[in-house]
């Protein structure tokens, strides 16, 4: 099953590690691994980046962020082939990449001349990008004909488990995931309340949502690392949070329910 039908598909740009993690799921389709597995990998990943940047190794770091991306659209990408979807890894994914995310800004005050409060911004400020991106990505799948509908537009309930899983582990992550991305969902859904009745997104405007699909912020930072621009990382998401509502004011004046 896609994520969406083959007239809804778009150039994503923040889904650069797509081939690659297709590749890799397909290597684990006939094994004991699960989409579980493969997240708290990409996890891993994500914490040795972190170790790398703290000891200054940049270009490593941007190793490891990059197959922290890649793997973490292989979970998604085994889910769908062993056809075992669930609620419980797509809220696990998502806790993962919001602490994560955090600990990558934290990092990098830590060892960059960025003060506290403005690095605090800025991990706001990627989330409500990272939002905006979902938020759309989310209409666009549900409306999609025979697309993938396991994330829904509106979370503002515990879902009933899928086949395999734990109806007590989905609520406890829905509370996690309600918690620390509901001010986001709300900001968003109060900036472009009625973006759920257009019929449906073009694909120019998706690619050019897609910039703040959470890849492509991650490959900005894995681009910058290297070319010791840490102490610039902060002051750009902050500023690239501008496109935010130029790209709502976009579909409010082009893209009419």
């Amino acid at each position: 099953m896609s994520k969406l039908a083959a007239e809804d598909k778009f150039l994503d740009v923040s889904d650069y590690g797509r081939p690659i993690a297709k590749l890799f799921a397909n290597r684990l389709k006939n094994t004991r691994f699960t989409p579980i597995h493969v997240t708290l990998l990409f996890g891993i990943s994500g914490l040795i980046a972190i170790c790398c940047i703290l000891q200054k190794q940049y270009l490593l770091a941007s190793f490891f962020i990059i197959l922290k991306s890649i793997i973490d659209a292989a979970d998604g990408e085994l889910a769908r082939i062993k056809n075992t979807p669930s609620y419980t890894g797509r809220y696990l994914d998502s806790v993962f990449d919001i602490v994560l995310n955090f600990m990558f800004f934290m990092t990098i005050f830590y060892v960059s001349k960025t003060s506290f409060w403005l690095t605090i911004i800025a991990f706001f400020c990627i989330q409500l990008q990272g939002t905006l991106y979902n938020y759309y990505y989310v209409i666009l799948r549900n409306k999609s004909v025979g697309g993938d509908s396991t994330s829904k537009i509106f979370e503002d309930k515990s879902p009933r488990a899928l086949h395999g899983e734990s109806q007590k582990s989905v609520d406890i992550l829905f509370g996690i995931y309600t918690i620390v991305y509901g001010v986001f969902d709300k900001i968003i859904h109060v900036l472009d309340n009625d973006a759920y009745k257009v019929k449906t997104f073009p694909n120019w405007f998706m690619t050019f949502v897609s910039i703040y699909g959470l890849g492509f912020q991650l490959l900005i930072i894995a681009v910058m690392l290297p070319l010791n621009l840490i102490d610039y990382i902060v002051p750009f998401f902050i500023v690239y949070t501008l496109f935010v509502f130029i790209l709502i004011g976009i579909r409010k004046t082009f893209l009419k329910a």
